[in-house]
């Protein structure tokens, strides 16, 4: 218990967010065994191949005593697209599941063994795969609801706005009911650190690289939230988005969380930290009223 403390405290005082408990790996990896996680969630699959590279496996979360026909939520991770584990993200899983969401957490290819475009192709072969093999789970795969955070936030922005990664799937945009962002880059150049540089600093042209060069009227509704304590990935990423995708017509809210950091947003979705910020009931509400929405026209 002590150390479960420990990994949950907000060093408010001294103007930390909790990202800096949680931030390493090893860090993480405690936060995610020793937090209380959502109950009667199961894990339906675990370690399915979407693809024929070891990092390309995805975990299936079930809700309790869900039927069929269950919305189908695709969640995709942080980690500044060199690291990362989907079992680090159980919390996540079981939080959405237990919303009622069959919930697919999954892998991606990490720089340096690969480079952009590599994990946006990854989450494209995911979305597909839900589409198609979420109705072994009781899934409806017609329509597939995105989340990510950070890089994650990312992968789930382009693959959603830039047609060609679904297309190579014999997929289209229309695959994709809603996408829900939190604290993700979204219009990052020019490239300013080792992490971007390293991920997209070899592709020829990097207006390529930016989601808000693939803003168009077509894209499905957004939810962007973020924290204005934000100093890893600054607001206006997810600002600058908001504001392209309604020039161009596309639906697209934008939640700023007054005191929250970059990680902050995301561990708000566990259990004992729902206090902080409503983003589970944010993200889960927006997909619910998009469901809606679809039922009545």
């Amino acid at each position: 218990m002590k150390l479960l403390l420990t990994v949950l405290a907000i060093p408010a005082a001294a103007g930390l967010g909790l990202w800096a408990a949680v931030a390493a790996t090893s860090a993480l990896a405690v936060f995610n065994a020793l937090v209380p996680v959502d109950s009667g969630v199961s894990l339906a699959a675990e370690g399915v191949a979407y693809g024929p590279d070891p990092r390309q496996k995805l975990d299936v979360y079930r809700p309790p005593g869900a039927g069929e026909s269950l919305p189908v939520l695709v969640f995709s991770y942080g980690g500044a697209w060199n690291s990362g584990e989907r079992r680090l993200y159980d919390f996540a899983g079981r939080a959405f599941a237990a919303a009622g969401f069959l919930t697919i957490v999954y892998d991606y290819r990490l720089v340096p063994s690969v480079r952009f475009p590599a994990f946006v192709e990854d989450t494209a072969a995911v979305i597909a795969w839900a589409s198609r093999s979420a109705g072994r789970f009781g899934g409806d795969g017609g329509g597939v609801f995105l989340a990510g955070h950070s890089a994650g936030a990312y992968n789930v922005a382009m693959a959603a706005l830039d047609a060609r990664y679904l297309a190579a799937h014999g997929l289209d945009g229309r695959v994709i009911a809603g996408v829900a962002v939190l604290s993700g880059p979204f219009d990052f150049l020019p490239l300013d650190g080792p992490s971007t540089r390293a991920a997209f600093g070899q592709w020829p042209d990097l207006e390529e690289t930016q989601p808000v060069s693939a803003a168009t009227a077509s894209a499905p509704p957004f939810l962007l939230i973020t924290g204005d304590a934000d100093l890893t990935v600054y607001p206006r990423n997810s600002e600058r988005l908001a504001e392209r995708l309604r020039a161009e017509g596309a639906e697209a809210r934008l939640m700023i969380l007054e005191g929250l950091g970059h990680a902050d947003v995301l561990t708000a979705i566990a259990r004992p930290l729902r206090w902080r910020a409503p983003v589970l009931e944010a993200v889960t509400g927006f997909f619910r009223g998009i469901q809606a929405s679809a039922k009545r026209s």
